[in-house]
């Protein structure tokens, strides 16, 4: 298939709650990471990260070796300190690196959306993070409830994020294309004065 660079625009024009239910997988990350920014979205292959509490040095090595494209992945354990600030997204950035999901905290906000670095966390936190220990590297973490694995298609948007395994991508991309097709036409005739009951056939639902 195509580069997840090549069908970006398209992904984020499905969203993820469309894409999320067309992949059929438990995809879904905890409803708590949100974007940082209004209007962040972000598209991108996962680069999964394992952090030890308050010590983003694991980040700082993800990032050097990163490819284009990447989105970091990391599981900062849900502490809310400043694993990432603007000194890692002009980083991040001069790498191509797509952006970062995590299950933690950042700072620099307004440097964050001035630089248009789509970023999607549990929380904003001050608090400095050591540079001292890195938890071996590995192909895959589970971050905020979902397992990623390296290489999973990443698109997080208003709604959300979502991971869709590589191998499910071209099925999930069929999959959303036809509900949002659908999802068209019910708009059509939503415009055109039939309600959502009659276009449903939701009028015996519930009936004994």
């Amino acid at each position: 298939m195509p580069g997840f660079s090549d069908i970006a625009d398209e992904l984020i024009q499905h969203g993820t709650s469309t894409l999320c239910e067309a992949s059929g997988v438990a995809g879904a990350f905890d409803t708590a990471l949100r974007p940082i920014w209004p209007g962040a979205t972000l598209v991108g292959s996962a680069l999964p990260v394992r952090c030890s509490v308050g010590d983003n040095l694991a980040i700082h090595l993800a990032v050097a070796q990163a490819s284009p494209g990447s989105v970091l992945v990391v599981d900062g354990q849900q502490y809310i300190g400043g694993y990432w600030g603007e000194i890692l997204t002009v980083a991040a950035q001069q790498r191509g690196i797509a952006g970062l999901v995590i299950d933690g905290g950042v700072r620099d906000i307004a440097a964050l959306e001035k630089r248009r670095f789509p970023v999607f966390a549990r929380g904003v936190g001050m608090r400095a993070c050591v540079k001292v220990s890195a938890p071996p590297a590995s192909d895959t973490v589970v971050v905020a409830g979902v397992c990623v694995t390296r290489g999973d298609l990443i698109v997080a948007d208003a709604d959300g994020v979502c991971a869709i395994p590589a191998a499910l991508v071209d099925k999930t991309l069929a999959a959303a294309r036809r509900r949002t097709e659908r999802e068209a036409a019910i708009m059509g005739r939503l415009q055109a004065g039939e309600t959502t009951v009659q276009i449903l056939g939701l009028h015996d639902i519930g009936k004994n």
